[in-house]
Parts: structure tokens; sequence; C-alpha cells
């Protein structure tokens, strides 16, 4: 039973390290680059200026490719330590 908890505790070691990890970039394209939009706004993209190509759509673009890789990779953490749901 010890290596069962040792393996849960590694788990659920892997799994907060990962949602750590996307809380961060989250926040950053959340609020951090709309901070900095007003220098942002000094380049731009597609004739668009960045701060506010970021807040239209590239923060919504980064969120929506984040779900799917952050749902692949907590796959994978589940499948490392035996704990994945069969398909």
């Amino acid at each position: 039973m010890a290596t069962n908890t040792g393996q849960q505790e590694a788990h659920w070691h892997a799994t907060r390290n990962l949602m750590i990890v996307h809380l961060v970039i989250w926040f950053v394209f959340a609020y951090v680059v709309h901070w900095f939009a007003p220098q942002l706004n000094k380049m731009s993209l597609l004739n668009f200026p960045v701060g506010f190509y970021m807040a239209a759509q590239g923060s919504l673009i980064v969120f929506v490719v984040q779900l799917f890789v952050f749902a692949k990779q907590q796959d994978a953490i589940d499948r490392k330590f035996g704990m994945a749901e069969e398909d």
C-alpha cells in the first residue's frame, strides 16, 4: 500500500505542477499582456496594433490551444502513473 500512496503523491505533485504552469500562462495572457497594451500598440501585426490584436484575438487563441495542450499533458501524467481512464 505504501507504493500506491507514494505513486498517488507523485501523481498529485506532477498534476499540481502542471496546473501551476498553466495558471501562470493564463495569468500572463489574461492580465499582463493587457497591462502593457499601450506599449504593445507601438508595434503592429497584420496592420493592427499588437495590444489590440492580443486583446481581441491573441489571448483567446492562446486559451483554446492551452486547453488542448493541458488535456494532452494531463493524460500523459495519468498514463505514467497508471491512473488514466480507458478510451
